[in-house]
């Protein structure tokens, strides 16, 4: 029997898991449109809808505030293509993330309405929250991601790829904001923007970078 969206019944904060040819995952994604809550990730098969809870979403909008203030500040342009369905039919490989920045040449992808990654580039920086649902590192290393940020409850875990083998590897610092600790600083201003008014935090947050610059 097809796989059909009205039959999956996926409560907030849990993850389904569908076996899925390339062919059911394009239909299932029109079916689902972009209208929507849910979260989507395919390879090798394997078809993952994930719908997050506030919490996941609340650490999201958050953080990608944080990035968008760093690349204001440092004056550096960037395309903000947020959960963007990203595919690439070449390796049948498919995935939304949480958040995601073209910084190196945003000019690239700027103005385009649908993207494949076969043929169009890579997002240079992927913000993934691993709250209430797990990433999928392994599908971005395929799609080529240069840098991946995981925030955890642990914390914040910057990665960069490595061309040789194409796995990631956690680093100290990112490479698009070199000489700035923010593992360790993000972290404590992801927390307090969780409960505190964001604008304040905002505010305290360009200061400190400012201060870093200067």
């Amino acid at each position: 029997m097809p796989i059909t969206c009205d039959r999956l019944i996926i409560e907030p904060g849990e993850t389904v898991r569908i076996q899925a040819d390339w062919d059911e995952f394009n239909r299932i994604l029109e079916e689902l449109g972009d209208r929507r809550a849910s979260r989507i990730a395919y390879a090798n098969g394997l078809l993952s809808i994930m719908v997050p809870l506030p919490e996941h979403e609340g650490a999201k909008e958050n953080l990608g505030d944080f990035i968008k203030v760093l690349l204001e500040e440092l004056e550096m342009d960037r395309y903000a293509l947020g959960s963007t369905t990203f595919i690439n039919t070449e390796t049948l490989k498919g995935v939304e993330p949480d958040n995601c920045f073209y910084i190196r040449n945003p000019s690239a992808v700027r103005g385009k309405y649908r993207l494949d990654l076969a043929v169009d580039p890579p997002p240079d920086l992927v913000l993934e929250i691993d709250i209430t649902s797990r990433s999928h590192p392994e599908i971005y290393a395929a799609l080529g991601v240069s840098e991946l940020w995981q925030y955890s409850r642990k914390g914040l875990e910057i990665k960069h790829l490595d061309p040789t083998n194409g796995t990631y590897q956690v680093k100290p610092e990112s490479q698009y904001f070199p000489g700035l600790p923010l593992t360790e600083v993000l972290p404590q201003y992801l927390k307090r923007a969780a409960t505190e008014n964001i604008n304040v935090v905002i505010k305290e947050f360009r200061a400190w970078i400012r201060g870093r610059i200067n």
